[in-house]
């Protein structure tokens, strides 16, 4: 495998500050595009290759539409940025078969089992996730200055696709986030006193610009790790967020414990969140903004998941 090619795509996407997750998905789909066409030489690609690489997981490995067009993103990206390739022609391909998915959704008695059997950080983040809708990155991710409790308002800075927004902030989380303010204090201090501490990390060139703001708790995160350590891309000792897979293993434990026969996942408590506001007679553009939505017609889904079931039709057979 040309390991020199991957590595010039990851100079390539880190330059130009693509998200660590990003960087790590299209390098996946990279490599086993490699992979697929037999380690061929990078003068050697064509873009028949890439439609057969397409349409392979499109019939063989009968991947989800979004997993294709991640794939297909990642290669184009290859092709495009990378090898200088203006014109790439994969428009006639085996797409996968689009299949409408409708979101798991739970009750407001079954939050409140699931909150009940979570403790610590972990049921701060689920009720920020349930409250505010907020994906299980977005809460890992927010730092001090992003919660306003004076305005009960949190802002999401860098989501999907790079987009902020605003969304709101129950009244009712305010004193578990200004206990979790004064442990942020605490690890800072700590943080401060210690050897070696290089302060938290930064997005694009901030670090470069302001050099003292990584050590201002502002700049902290809401939801520290319990320990420093060593930020592999650049070495620096610094105390990252909490990580997404604790999060979600706890949550899905939580779920267990308060026997909810629901694949329900962190995400889940996003989809409700966008349910009960819409049955609390919310408007769906009021709903597209606090979810953080483009296109109305994602936001739309949650229709369907309100128009479902007993509450739309009336059985005939309640009236025997």
């Amino acid at each position: 495998m040309d390991y020199t090619l991957l590595d010039e795509t990851r100079d390539h996407l880190r330059a130009r500050h693509y998200s660590k997750r990003t960087e790590e998905g299209y390098l996946y789909w990279i490599r086993q595009f490699l992979r697929f066409c037999k380690d061929k030489h990078r003068t050697e690609l064509v873009d028949d290759d890439l439609r057969h690489f397409l349409e392979f997981l499109a019939l063989k490995r009968k991947v989800s539409p979004s997993t294709q067009a991640t794939a297909l993103n990642a290669v184009v990206y290859l092709y495009r940025q990378v090898l200088q390739r203006e014109a790439v022609d994969v428009a006639d391909f085996t797409r996968t078969a689009p299949r409408r998915k409708i979101p798991v959704v739970l009750s407001q008695d079954e939050v409140r089992r699931l909150l009940h059997k979570l403790s610590g950080h972990h049921r701060s983040c689920a009720e920020l996730m349930y409250g505010s809708g907020l994906r299980v990155m977005e809460v890992c991710r927010l730092r001090v200055k992003d919660i306003d409790l004076g305005r009960l308002a949190i802002l999401v800075r860098d989501g999907k696709g790079r987009k902020g927004r605003v969304t709101t902030l129950a009244e009712c989380c305010v004193p578990f986030l200004e206990r979790q303010l004064a442990q942020v204090k605490l690890y800072w201090q700590e943080d401060q006193e210690a050897e070696k501490w290089d302060g938290v990390f930064l997005p694009y060139a901030l670090e470069r610009k302001f050099p003292r703001t990584p050590f201002e708790l502002a700049w902290q995160y809401l939801f520290p790790a319990s320990k420093r350590s060593i930020d592999k891309r650049s070495g620096k000792v610094r105390r990252h967020h909490i990580y997404e897979q604790g999060l979600q293993r706890g949550v899905k434990k939580a779920v267990l414990a308060a026997e909810i026969h629901k694949p329900a996942t962190c995400h889940t408590l996003r989809h409700s969140f966008a349910t009960h506001l819409l049955e609390r007679g919310a408007d769906i553009r009021t709903v597209q903004e606090q979810l953080g939505h483009s296109d109305v017609r994602t936001t739309e889904i949650y229709t369907h998941v309100l128009n479902r079931g007993g509450r739309a039709v009336r059985s005939p057979l309640s009236d025997l």
